[in-house]
């Protein structure tokens, strides 16, 4: 990194700090570069850049753009001279719930543009500029060359293209394909037939408006969605510009499209505000590490988030705002989702949370699914959903979309509603805000606990047994399944401890308490957790659901010695079978190595997904185009550098041995805090914590010796050590605290850390 005048000064400041800290005083102006990131950001982010120097030939291999609502993956077309920009939008579905959510409720393909140049491709030179959100760089082919550049803008339902052609490619052109407005799953390959009576919608209709062409998808249940298009010159540029609204049952998508077309700036002045919202993205954080590879895999995961994430955008659909042929057409809630938002936390980008706000606004729909006894008090999600959390009917499931424990048909999967609630209360814990608490997170717990109630029945034992249940995706209904009990005692506890929070009187207090009291240990055997009772963990299986206890509830914990040959031998057994396991398989045990504080082990673990699942482009594959695995490895990191759980943010619990160096600034936790710190030659130098919130701060720092705490203006905290040698600090709303050993004199501006080594760009380098 090239030493910058701020960089000069915070050095030279942070010694005059540190002397401060020591008892000498400190200045005003020294105080605000205690941990503050002094990062050349365009460089920074510019070596996690991605690379093409070959073309790609598919999703797996391509840039990709988008805005949470409007995407587009960027391609070869096959069998043709011409590259694909598809054209997707995380809106755009059916709507005929007679057919089901993965028929009649289905995300819905849009189409693409082809743009074919005059001669033949010879070569291409592209780069997914992260820091701008911009894809650049040539085409070459035997006429001449292409230059361009995209967007999909960040506030606006936009996907701009500018192209500089040469001479001799001043007639490339431009051609939209619609595609068929009919449920991916459809296709013959995935083998997946739809129900008798399911047919695809009619053709699009392709109309012109003034300069403007559009595609108009009328839907036989109401509504339409429309693509719309213009192309602009100025000089030898040609900018395209690209626009797709949804509307339902009213058919009005039209006029919104146009519009947008219509108004849009030429391309640099559009590119202002596009740039101006992803910096300020960006800054929101910094972490830095010596694996340059997993670094730029980790920033290429920020970017893939906020590209395919806002808060009132749709939640997360299995491939995210980028349609592609896939069997599962739709938002899945027995992991994916949880997983697919879990780096929103600590990476400070709250903003993205759309579990929150969807579950909030479509909350109704979490009752009316519900067999009719139940849904006057309680709550429960069905596995597939549309975005209005809508399952649909097929078949044997109508009116019973979440099924009932001891009953099978449907399938009884009752879980992941009170899973999808843990993510709610991540965002409560790491902004503590009460409204969330209290509007969304309580009542709704409360409802999804209260399902469970209705079935939870006192055995000759004494203990509280739950009938038969699903383990996603294990197969095997099961009495006391694991994965329920371990939801139900983070759900109990949980809704204790918020009404004491809430200081809500709430009469189903006492039954809770009696549920921590008396239900049923988890089953186990001598290979650790089971399925549930009677049904050991006997097959090979890529999903934790048997362990969410361990993580990431953290019910049962590695702090807990009596719980640590459980929690490894449970472990190994799980990733001892090889035949089934995924990609998030190795991210789940990353974690959980991580919480054991075998920094190497979950390193390793993160390894063997890049190696064995991790595309070109960062995306990932399970018969189909799924994303919630990379996303859930950017946690892993997080847990191997920063834990907060269970009242205690502990600092770099899991850091291999040979990342001497790591620097963060601004990582979120537990208790709305925003950590900055420094670890240099394996060892923690410094730390500084900011509260938010005023919530009760208890640190563990991993600093040797005797310990320094004070105020960025060098004045005493207040703080005392706990009987294990955490420090327990007194911080109101809006104060900060450094810490750092005696006699050290540490720099306390964060930047970049020295890399272990030179890496291989992602893309197709």
């Amino acid at each position: 990194m090239d030493i910058s005048r701020r960089t000069m000064l915070g050095g030279t400041l942070a010694g005059l700090a540190a002397a401060g800290l020591a008892g000498t005083g400190t200045t005003a102006s020294a105080a605000e570069f205690f941990g503050r990131a002094d990062v050349d950001w365009a460089r920074f982010l510019g070596s996690a850049d991605l690379i093409w120097r070959g073309m790609p030939k598919t999703w797996y291999e391509g840039p990709f753009l988008g805005n949470g609502f409007l995407g587009s993956g960027i391609y070869a077309e096959p069998g043709r001279n011409a590259v694909r920009f598809n054209v997707q939008h995380s809106q755009v579905q059916d709507h005929r719930p007679e057919f089901g959510s993965l028929f009649g409720l289905a995300r819905l393909p849009i189409g693409y543009f082809t743009l074919e140049p005059v001669g033949a491709i010879t070569a291409i030179d592209w780069r997914l500029d992260l820091w701008n959100a911009e894809l650049t760089g040539t085409i070459t082919t035997v006429a001449g060359s292409l230059a361009l550049r995209a967007i999909v803008h960040s506030e606006q339902s936009l996907l701009a293209i500018e192209v500089r052609p040469t001479e001799g490619e001043r007639d490339f052109r431009w051609v939209f394909h619609p595609a068929e407005a009919v449920s991916p799953r459809t296709d013959p390959k995935f083998g997946k037939p739809p129900p008798a009576g399911y047919v695809a919608n009619p053709p699009a209709s392709m109309e012109a408006s003034g300069d403007c062409r559009l595609a108009v998808q009328g839907l036989l249940a109401g509504g339409e969605h429309v693509t719309a298009w213009r192309e602009t010159s100025w000089g030898s540029a040609r900018t395209l510009y690209t626009s797709v609204a949804w509307s339902h049952p009213q058919r009005t998508a039209k006029a919104v499209a146009l519009r947008a077309v219509r108004r849009a700036e030429p391309f640099g002045l559009l590119t202002y505000g596009h740039r101006r919202w992803w910096h300020d993205y960006y800054r929101r954080s910094f972490l830095s590490i010596p694996d340059t590879r997993l670094q730029s895999f980790y920033w290429i995961q920020l970017y893939k988030v906020a590209s395919a994430a806002r808060r009132e955008a749709p939640v997360m659909a299995t491939s995210g705002p980028w349609l592609e042929p896939t069997p599962w057409p739709a938002t899945w809630w027995n992991l994916n989702v949880q997983l697919e938002y879990w780096l929103i936390h600590g990476s400070n980008h709250l903003e993205l949370d759309a579990v929150s706000h969807t579950l909030d606004k479509y909350r109704a729909n979490l009752s009316n699914q519900l067999s009719e006894p139940y849904r006057a008090d309680s709550a429960g999600i069905p596995r597939t959903t549309d975005m209005s959390l809508l399952n649909g009917a097929a078949g044997t499931t109508s009116g019973y979309a979440v099924g009932i424990p001891g009953q099978d048909p449907p399938t009884p999967e009752v879980g992941n509603l009170t899973w999808a609630l843990h993510n709610v209360w991540l965002s409560y814990r790491h902004t503590m805000d009460r409204k969330l608490l209290r509007d969304t997170l309580f009542p709704l717990l409360r409802r999804a606990i209260n399902y469970y109630l209705h079935f939870l029945k006192e055995g000759p034992d004494g203990r509280l047994h739950l009938p038969a249940t699903f383990s996603p995706e294990y197969g095997v209904n099961a009495p006391d399944c694991t994965y329920d009990l371990s939801l139900i005692r983070w759900g109990c506890r949980t809704l204790l401890d918020s009404a004491r929070e809430l200081r809500i009187a709430d009469p189903l207090a006492p039954r809770w308490q009696r549920v921590l009291s008396t239900l049923v240990d988890y089953p186990a055997d001598a290979n650790g957790y089971m399925i549930g009772a009677g049904v050991p963990f006997a097959k090979s299986h890529r999903h934790y659901s048997h362990l969410l206890q361990v993580y990431p509830l953290y019910e049962i914990t590695w702090e807990q010695p009596e719980h640590r040959k459980i929690i490894e031998t449970s472990l190994d057994h799980w990733v001892g079978f090889e035949g089934a396991l995924q990609g998030y398989t190795f991210t789940g045990a990353a974690s959980m190595s991580a919480q054991m504080l075998r920094g190497d082990k979950a390193a390793y673990y993160l390894g063997e997904l890049q190696k064995r699942f991790i595309q070109p482009n960062t995306m990932y594959k399970e018969s189909g185009p799924v994303i919630e695995t990379p996303l859930s490895a950017a946690q892993s990191l997080h847990d191997m550098l920063v834990q907060s759980w269970g009242g205690v943010i502990r600092l770099f619990p899991a850091v291999p041995a040979n990342w001497g160096d790591v620097a963060l600034s601004d990582f979120r936790t537990q208790g709305a805090f925003l950590l900055s710190a420094s670890r240099e030659g394996g060892k923690t130098r410094w730390l500084k914590v900011r509260s938010e919130a005023g919530a009760p701060c208890v640190l563990r720092p991993g600093i040797d010796g005797d310990l320094v705490v004070r105020d960025t203006w060098g004045r005493p905290k207040r703080w005392r050590a706990l009987p294990n040698g955490d420090l327990q600090l007194e911080l109101r709303a809006g104060e900060e605290a450094v810490v750092y050993r005696k006699g050290d004199r540490p720099d306390f501006t964060v930047r970049p850390v020295p890399a272990n080594g030179v890496s291989t760009p992602w893309g197709l380098p």
